[in-house]
C-alpha cells in the first residue's frame, strides 16, 4: 500500500504530515511512501530528505491522490474547509485518510468524506490512554503551542520577565498566569518558570494541582462547586452558567495581579468559555498581555478576535490560531511520528487492518464504508438534522 503525503494547503500551515526520518518505520511495516514536491519545505525538509530515505516523489497532488491509498495530512475536511471541497473531489472510494478534520466542530464534513466511500481516522480523536499516547497528536502539538504562547507573550510585554538586579537597581520579575492546565498550559508554565516569571495557574480539576506544583508553579484555589470537572478523556467538561459567572468574580483578582495571562480552556466539539470579561480586562495593569489559544472557538477572553491584536485600555489581547505552524520544524517532527504510530498499530503485513473492536480504532475511526462510524459525530448529525 501507498502512503501519500500532500503539501498543506490551508493558510499559513507550514507544517508536513511525514518528515523524512520517519519513511524507513512505515516501509518496514511493508508500506510504501510518496510525497507530493514541496510537501515538506517550508518546514525544513527538503525533496532530497526525502528521496534519501526511500520515499518517491510526486509532480502534482492530482496524481499523488490517484496513486495513494492511504493519505496523510496535517488538514483536512472540516480543518480546511477552503480547501476540501477541491480534495474531495480528489478521493476515491476505499482510501484511507489520516489527518485532523475537525468532526465535532464540522460534522457535515465529515459526512461528506463518508459519501466519497473515503476511511476516515481523526487525529484530534486519538482516545487518551496509555497504549495511545505516542499517536496523540493533539498532546504532541500542544507542547508547542504552549511553549510558543510564552514567547508571544514575552515578545509583547513591555518589560522582561525575570528579575535583574543590577547597578541601576532591581528589576522585579513579570508574574504569569495560566488558566486551564492541559498540556499547553504546563508547557507554558514550565517555559515561563525558565524565562524567570513568577507563576501561577488555575484549572477546573483539582486533580491537576500536582502538576502544577511539580514544574514550579502554584496552584489557585478557588471555592467553587463543580459538577465532574473532566471527561473519560481527560478534558474539562463544561460547567453551568451559574458556575461561569462565579468563577470569574472570584479570579478577578488573580488576573489584575498579572502581567500575563494565557487562557487554554477549550471543550471538544463546543464554544470555548469565557473566563475573563471585558471588566476583567479593564482591571489588568496597563501593558499587561492576554494570550488567547481559545481564539478559534471563541475565545475565553470576551474581547478576543482570531488572529488580530485587540488593545483594551492598555492591555492587549492576542488570538493566535495555529501556533505550531510557527514551528514546523518540529511541529512536523511530533506530529510525522504520531501518524507514524498510528499507521504501524493499524497496519498487518502492509495492509491496513480495522480491528473495530479496538478503543484506538474505534474512538479514531470517524467514516468507514460509506458511513459515520463515530457515536459522537452521529449524535452531531442527528442534532442539526433535527435542529
Amino acid at each position: 500500500m501507498l502512503v501519500g503525503v500532500p503539501k498543506e494547503r490551508y493558510p499559513g500551515e507550514r507544517r508536513v504530515a511525514l518528515v523524512p526520518a520517519d519513511v524507513a518505520a512505515l516501509v518496514k511495516v511493508g508500506l510504501q511512501v510518496a510525497v507530493e514536491a514541496g510537501a515538506g519545505s517550508e518546514s525544513g525538509y527538503p525533496d532530497a530528505e526525502y528521496q534519501a530515505k526511500g520515499a518517491t516523489l510526486v509532480a502534482t497532488r492530482r496524481e499523488l491522490f490517484a496513486k495513494a491509498d492511504i493519505l496523510a495530512q496535517v488538514r483536512a475536511g472540516g480543518a480546511d474547509p477552503d480547501g476540501e471541497t477541491a480534495d474531495r473531489e480528489l478521493l476515491r472510494k476505499g482510501q484511507y485518510l489520516i489527518a485532523f478534520i475537525e468532526p465535532l466542530w464540522a460534522p457535515a464534513a465529515a459526512a461528506r468524506l463518508a459519501e466519497r466511500g473515503v476511511s476516515t481516522l481523526a487525529m484530534e480523536l486519538i482516545p487518551r490512554i496509555s497504549r495511545a499516547q505516542s499517536m496523540d497528536a493533539l498532546s504532541s502539538q500542544a507542547t508547542i503551542t504552549g511553549y510558543k504562547a510564552v514567547l508571544l507573550a514575552a515578545e509583547t510585554l513591555p518589560r522582561i520577565f525575570p528579575m535583574l538586579m543590577t547597578a541601576a537597581g532591581t528589576i522585579a520579575p513579570a508574574r504569569a498566569f495560566v488558566i486551564g492546565v492541559g498540556v499547553a498550559g504546563l508547557q507554558a508554565l514550565s517555559t515561563a518558570k525558565r524565562l524567570g516569571a513568577i507563576t501561577e495557574a488555575y484549572d477546573v480539576r483539582p486533580a491537576v494541582k500536582d502538576q502544577v506544583e511539580s514544574v514550579g508553579a502554584k496552584f489557585v484555589e478557588l471555592p467553587l462547586e463543580t459538577s465532574a470537572a473532566e471527561d473519560k478523556g481527560g478534558y474539562a467538561k463544561a460547567q453551568g452558567e451559574a458556575f461561569y459567572k462565579r468563577q470569574q468574580e472570584l479570579m478577578a483578582a488573580v488576573i489584575a495581579r498579572n502581567d500575563v495571562v494565557i487562557t487554554t480552556a477549550a471543550i471538544p466539539g463546543k464554544r470555548s468559555p469565557v473566563l475573563v470579561t471585558a471588566a476583567m480586562v479593564q482591571g489588568m495593569k496597563p501593558g499587561a498581555v492576554i494570550i488567547d489559544l481559545a481564539a478559534e472557538r471563541g475565545g475565553n477572553c470576551e474581547l478576543t478576535r482570531p488572529n488580530e491584536v485587540v488593545q483594551s485600555g492598555g492591555v492587549t489581547i492576542l488570538g493566535p490560531t495555529n501556533l505550531p505552524a510557527t514551528a514546523p520544524g518540529h511541529a512536523s517532527q511530533l506530529y510525522s511520528r504520531n501518524v507514524t504510530n498510528l499507521l504501524r498499530h493499524i497496519v498487518k503485513e502492509g495492509t491496513v487492518t480495522l480491528d473495530l473492536t479496538d478503543e484506538i480504532v474505534k474512538e479514531t475511526l470517524v467514516t468507514h464504508g460509506g458511513e459515520i462510524t463515530n457515536q459522537r459525530v452521529r449524535d452531531l448529525l442527528g442534532a442539526v438534522a433535527t435542529a
